[in-house]
């Protein structure tokens, strides 16, 4: 395994649309206090604020991106890359465990959009129905750094198209250069439909750096696996 330094900016992670909106809570009260209130509620079952606060047995809270207290201080992007390492997928991903998240993100940003349609086409498949539209929001961040490499081993088997067979592999590939200090993984993506696309699985909170929105594309599936994609003007 190679390692490969970068210095590159705007990568591209897509988030649904969803998780952009305004705070849910906000149209239950009438004034911020009320509403602090309730985010406490809410905060016994977050995942995200739970680590925050140390109580993830699995991320030290130090690890995690900190918001500033002045409101005219804070920074964008922070809550996302913390709900990046403390929300999960049943089983894991690729190069993360049920136990602990990652970053993932590509150069190019249609290379992002064949990774989050594959998992939603595969979710839809275990329903029977390819009747679906949904829209997702670029989270574009910068990288410097030196990152481990994998895109010269193309048979690696952690980037076997069966995610049961490269999963397993992957996530013991990561534990193991987590522990050996590595801040991530470039590897070449297993969905995109033309070679030569590459992504990044970042492993370190501190690594994702100036986290701001781009654009937005809505994916759309008609009774079929294959989809279309717009972009949102």
């Amino acid at each position: 395994m190679k390692r490969t330094e970068i210095s590159d900016r705007g990568l591209v992670r897509l988030l649904p649309a969803t998780y952009h909106q305004p705070p849910a809570l906000r149209g239950l009260v009438d004034t911020d206090d009320e509403l602090e209130i309730l985010a406490e509620i809410e905060g016994m079952t977050s995942a995200r604020l739970l680590a925050e606060r140390g109580r993830n047995p699995h991320l030290d809270p130090r690890e995690l991106a900190w918001q500033r207290r002045s409101r005219d201080l804070r920074i964008y992007g922070d809550t996302h890359v913390n709900a990046a390492f403390t929300y999960t997928r049943a089983g894991g991903n690729r190069f993360n465990s049920e136990e602990r998240g990652a970053w993932y993100c590509a150069w190019d940003v249609m290379v992002s959009v064949s990774e989050v349609a594959w998992h939603r086409t595969r979710e839809l498949g275990y329903t029977g129905c390819f009747e679906d539209s949904a829209r997702y929001v670029e989270l574009l961040a910068d990288f410097i750094g030196v990152f481990d490499d994998v895109t010269d081993e193309p048979d690696h088997l952690a980037l076997n198209a069966d995610p049961h067979v490269g999963y397993p592999v992957g996530q013991g590939l990561a534990q193991h250069l987590r522990r050996e200090g590595s801040r991530g993984l470039i590897y070449p993506s297993v969905r995109a439909p033309a070679q030569g696309g590459n992504c990044l699985v970042c492993f370190e909170p501190r690594a994702i750096q100036n986290v701001r929105p781009g654009a937005s594309w809505d994916l759309v599936w008609k009774g079929t696996p294959d989809y279309s994609i717009m972009a949102v003007a």
